[in-house]
């Protein structure tokens, strides 16, 4: 139906059955249909505006349904409307609330809520302009009224969320009419709306929470943009000091209090109105914590202190730097909190700790502030620092095994204590490493009678002492003895008294990230080594009964070991016998769980690297126990390999070549114990990387599941590269023809990385294999570049843009590694059409990551064969090519100068020019003479160009030619 065209005067009652959730989707489908024709036509709306106002429907889903039509109207074509029509909205709506006084069952809440929407809608449409009395009107219709109240305070949270709410984001129009609607709000019917507000609080306090909580919402909402004075005086806050003492109102008139608090105003004033709230609630009773029961109401509460207190301190920041007297007084202020603060912190429920972390670490700022502490502040101190050591306990309800919300939650507030803790290191360093100190040994001394939680925070506290009292590169163990000579007390009691032995898996992890974070313990005193090594080996580390555990201490025994591996010296062969059993390859079809995942496994093969490696043994024993570790690696892939293609089971195919990539993966990790390759000479291991190539290379060959597995033997590859330089280059032929046979465009893409890597790493020594895989390698890009693909396939347009990039950046890594002889033995025909492809790179495709990298390489081939001795024909293709790509690409609608990449292509794009201008001279400027015109250039501005491209200051040239693609795009 057209949108011109008139509706009749009743509603499709077919349709509208479609609106119920129950209905069958063809009438669900009918009822969407029917809603967007509606909505486009002109008058449908009024239908719906007449079937609000004389109740024709009792159905909620059809009222609702009538004022999202009406909303549709208001929001996107209240502008076309004629002022008859705009007048019979307001009329609608006004019936409609009218109506709703009179009714003895009020609307469903998703109706009230809606129309609350259509009311703030047509508010923000109309009060700047036809509808002044908007508030007026509305307060004179619904008065005291329950339900119309309610329907007026859900409206001005509606607004509220239109007008004022920051987290929405609004145009820059739209902030502008916002701004305008508050000061009108202000100058008009602020007041009239406050004692509103006052007279609804007052009336139905007794009888109606419901309302009386909305209001108590409204007035949190809107005080911190009216004038606080409305708010915050005797009549309205003993009101709301009432409150505080109704179970049924007391959180919402706490959250109110929070909102007067937090308004921005004068440090005085700010402090008078905490002051006098405080001593307030003080005298109600309000501070007496523990004599509380309802931790909801305490949690709020908390809330209110917190605002309160981080008020105060910001108060004192304020007069601190200008009123010494006035700010001493707020200091006091803040100090008298404290107590109040501490009940709230060491609170048994988390949520009521958290609330006030805010104000405690405010608090701990400004001590760290002052000349010197009092006593009294000493003792603030200490007494927060056993308040956050209590809190950061886990309690017997915490899961480890199956973390949920909760366990994430309880995360996130020892975030929050750590917080607290390094701002006390900041505040006093020698009380925080006494009470840790203390902490610690107390509970070490008896860790088998200790609950779990009790152990592991005071191993948490050693290992938090860490990063609250710094060291440089975790040198905790030298420079100040007081501080080195505690951590190492802890330390060598941590090792020697047993604790690893816990049954519990959080002691268990925490003693091993401990030993880990402190590392650098066992260079001062290595005698310690065996035990801890041990303990990682056993039942408590890699053996332990956790799979969460034996995870981390994977992870973790390598980075022990990396650091330590100087004084692993003796314990290597030892270690490697132990761990053995963990360095299997586990294949698909055991059936068994293996002990570690093949991550783990990572870990536990560089670790196996780094021993052997870094070990003092010979050459060739080194060379021994590397053959060891990697040939049942080697035996077990030969294996699996012949099995896979005899394999018709797609998912146990699958299986087969997870286990053969990680296969692979394993023999490469062992390599980054390697730096280069010189240390592999060194430790006689070339030969044992080069039968692992030899062994894994035929996988390139395998008719199944060549992804993953191409995959894994690139990447052992790139890794051979850096291990054992030029010995790889004989394979590399073979391996790529492999590679290129039935692409895939993430093959490709993962390959030319890979042909980049040898190219810039070898140059001339790999040009003759690079002359001869060159154009086959480019004929297989473009050959799945032209694949045709689904217009929306997202995923296809992607993966081509990735590889075109991949493309341009491997010619890019030829032509500036200096081998010209690659592209320039390729014949004309194929130069060409390489050329044209950079061209079109540079031109066609809105990619600027892209066509930058083009630019560098035309700037490259310019400098290569444009000068008097280079590429025969180039110096053709420069100006019929190159120089007008130069313009045709920063002309282009998408070539966004107002963006970083696009400014960065344009620079390469300049260099281009002056390159050319470098190698063609006056040629050069004598084209762009005759060229430039063409594009409808002025004489002067051609003129002006040629001047500027013959300076010999680039910087110049970039800001003109990105000023003069501006005035051509205007």
């Amino acid at each position: 139906m057209a949108c011109e065209s008139a509706l009749p005067a009743i509603m499709d009652e077919q349709a509208l059955m479609g609106l119920n959730p129950n209905a069958d989707a063809c009438y669900r489908q009918r009822a969407l249909a029917y809603f967007e024709q509606l909505k486009e036509s002109r008058d449908g709306w009024g239908v719906c505006a007449e079937a609000l106002v004389k109740g024709v429907y009792s159905d909620d889903h059809v009222k609702f349904f009538c004022f999202q039509v009406l909303e549709h109207q208001i929001k996107f074509r209240h502008g076309s409307l004629s002022a008859a029509q705009q007048q019979l909205i307001r009329e609608t709506l006004m019936k409609w609330l009218q109506a709703q006084l009179m009714n003895s069952h009020p609307e469903k809440p998703f109706i009230r809520n809606k129309a609350a929407q259509v009311l703030a809608l047509t508010f923000v449409k109309e009060y700047l302009t036809f509808w002044p009395k908007f508030f007026f009107d509305i307060l004179a219709l619904v008065g005291l009224n329950p339900n119309g109240v309610d329907i007026y305070l859900r409206m001005l949270m509606a607004i509220d969320a239109e007008v004022v709410d920051r987290d929405i984001l609004h145009s820059q129009e739209e902030t502008r009419r916002n701004t305008l609607i508050k000061d009108g709000m202000r100058e008009q019917c602020i007041p009239a709306l406050v004692e509103s507000w006052f007279q609804i609080l007052q009336t139905y306090q007794h009888t109606h929470s419901e309302l009386t909580c909305q209001c108590l919402e409204v007035v949190g909402a809107y005080v911190s943009w009216i004038d606080l004075n409305l708010i915050a005086n005797d009549r309205f806050v003993n009101l709301l000091l009432s409150h505080m003492s109704m179970e049924e109102l007391r959180e919402e008139a706490c959250d109110c209090l929070f909102e007067i608090i937090n308004k921005g105003m004068d440090p005085v004033d700010k402090t008078k109105l905490v002051e006098s709230l405080c001593q307030v609630l003080q005298s109600a009773g309000f501070f007496n914590v523990e004599q509380e029961e309802d931790v909801d109401f305490l949690a709020k509460f908390s809330r209110l202190v917190n605002g309160m207190g981080q008020s105060l301190v910001l108060s004192w920041t304020k007069l601190s730097k200008t009123d010494l007297k006035v700010s001493a007084e707020t200091l006091h202020a803040v100090e008298s909190k404290v107590p109040l603060m501490l009940q709230l912190l060491i609170h048994e429920d988390d949520d009521i700790s958290a609330n006030i972390v805010g104000f405690c670490y405010d608090y701990l700022h400004v001590l760290k502030q002052l000349p010197a502490l009092s006593e009294q502040q000493k003792s603030n101190v200490e007494a927060i620092m056993l308040a956050v050591m209590n809190k950061l306990k886990y309690d017997d309800e915490y899961n480890f095994e199956n973390e949920g919300e909760d366990e994430a939650m309880f995360v996130e507030y020892r975030k929050q204590l750590k917080m607290l803790l390094d701002r006390l290191a900041q505040v006093s360093p020698e009380l925080l490493l006494e009470s840790v100190h203390r902490v610690f040994n107390a509970t070490m001394q008896n860790w088998q009678t200790v609950q779990f939680m009790e152990v592991e925070v005071a191993i948490r506290l050693l290992y938090m002492l860490g990063e609250a009292l710094p060291a440089s590169h975790g040198a905790h163990f030298s420079g100040d003895t007081a501080k080195t000579s505690t951590l190492q007390a802890m330390m060598r009691t941590l090792i020697s008294c047993g604790v690893s032995g816990y049954q519990h898996s959080s002691v268990t992890l925490e003693f091993f990230e401990t030993v880990v974070r402190y590392d650098k313990f066992f260079l001062v005193e290595p005698q310690h080594i065996p035990s801890v090594l041990m303990a990682f080996l056993d039942h408590r580390g890699l053996r332990h009964s956790s799979p969460k555990v034996r995870s981390r201490v994977a992870y973790l025994f390598s980075r022990f070991i990396k650091t330590l591996h100087k004084h692993m010296n003796a314990f290597i062969e030892d270690i490697l016998s132990r761990i053995q059993d963990l360095l299997e390859l586990a294949p698909p079809e055991n059936g068994f769980p293996a002990l570690l995942s093949n991550d783990d496994q990572l870990f536990m093969f560089e670790t196996a690297g780094v021993l052997i490696v870094n070990g003092e043994s010979p050459a060739e024993r080194k060379q021994a126990l590397m053959r060891s570790l990697l040939t049942p690696l080697m035996e077990a892939f030969r294996m699996l390999l012949a099995k896979l293609p005899q394999e018709g089971d797609e998912e146990r195919q699958v299986a087969l070549a997870d286990c053969l990539s990680h296969a692979v993966g394993f023999a490469s990790r062992t390599s980054k114990a390697f730096s280069n390759k010189q240390t592999v000479k060194q430790c006689g291991c070339s030969e044992v990387y080069l039968d692992c190539l030899q062994t894994v290379l035929p996988a390139l060959s395998c008719p199944v599941q060549r992804g993953p597995l191409r995959s894994a033997v690139r990447s052992f590859i790139h890794r051979m590269i850096i291990c054992l330089e030029e010995e790889v280059l004989p394979f590399i032929p073979a391996a790529s023809q492999h590679m290129l046979k039935d692409c895939e465009p993430r093959d490709l893409q993962e390959f030319i990385p890979l042909i980049s890597q040898i190219t810039a790493k070898f140059k001339n020594q790999v040009s003759p294999f690079l002359q001869e895989i060159f154009m086959p390698l480019v004929m297989a890009i473009f050959e799945v570049l032209s694949r045709p693909a689904e217009e929306n396939d997202q995923t296809a347009a992607l993966e081509k843009q990735m590889l075109r990039r991949s493309y341009f950046s491997f010619i890019q890594t030829i032509a500036s590694s200096g081998m010209n002889e690659v592209m320039a033995s390729q014949g004309a025909e194929n130069i060409e059409r390489v050329l044209f492809t950079i061209i079109q790179g540079a031109v066609d495709f809105p990619d600027p990551v892209a066509q930058k990298t083009c630019f560098i390489i035309l700037s490259r081939l310019v400098e290569l064969w444009g000068g008097k001795d280079g590429l025969v024909g180039f110096p053709d293709f420069i100006y019929k090519h190159i120089v007008p790509a130069c313009f045709m690409a920063p002309l282009k609608p998408t070539f966004d100068l107002s963006d970083a990449q696009t400014v960065l292509t344009l620079s390469e794009c300049t260099l281009t020019l002056q390159m050319i201008h470098l190698k063609r001279g006056p040629e050069c400027i004598q084209f762009l003479q005759e060229y430039l015109p063409s594009l409808q250039v002025s004489p002067e501005i051609t003129q002006e160009l040629c001047q500027v491209l013959q300076q010999p200051d680039v910087k110049v040239l970039k800001n003109y030619m990105k000023v003069f693609f501006q005035q051509a795009k205007l």
